[in-house]
């Protein structure tokens, strides 16, 4: 009878979420990056006029959920991981009809939006909120010993 050992790997996934053998988060920030970037060059080809109104709703429903998926566990730690997200952004409100030749922050707030990492510490203040008035199943002073 023969036995077959465990196999090492690097990174695995499970509910669509990527685990690397050292614990980091660049995999799955590289694998939301290449997933973002498919959705939009899907919305390059296919829409022909990028109207503001049209495109923040593609993003917000196609885009934007790879890049926030599961953030409030995988929130990336590197500022590399951190730039390869917030780039999705950037790429994606240049596409928008008058928007090619403003600066990023520009950009954002004529189309009224926060940077991924702003949407990201958001999340987690709300989250928090939530453990502090008992609305969460993680309780606040479960989570913080001191």
């Amino acid at each position: 009878m023969r036995s077959n050992g465990l196999q090492i790997v690097e990174v695995v996934k499970d509910l669509w979420i990527m685990i690397s053998s050292d614990l980091e988060h660049s995999p799955y920030c590289t694998y939301a990056y290449t997933k973002a970037n498919r959705v939009m060059g899907m919305i390059r080809r296919t829409i022909s006029y990028k109207e503001p109104k049209i495109m923040l709703s593609l993003y917000k429903t196609l885009v934007k959920p790879h890049a926030e998926y599961f953030s409030c566990a995988l929130n990336p730690y590197y500022s590399k991981d951190k730039e390869l997200l917030e780039k999705i952004q950037h790429r994606y409100t240049k596409m928008i009809l008058n928007m090619q030749d403003k600066a990023n922050e520009e950009r954002l707030r004529c189309l009224r939006l926060w940077t991924l990492e702003e949407s990201r510490n958001r999340q987690d203040l709300i989250e928090v909120f939530k453990m502090y008035r008992g609305l969460s199943n993680v309780l606040l002073h479960e989570l913080y010993t001191g």
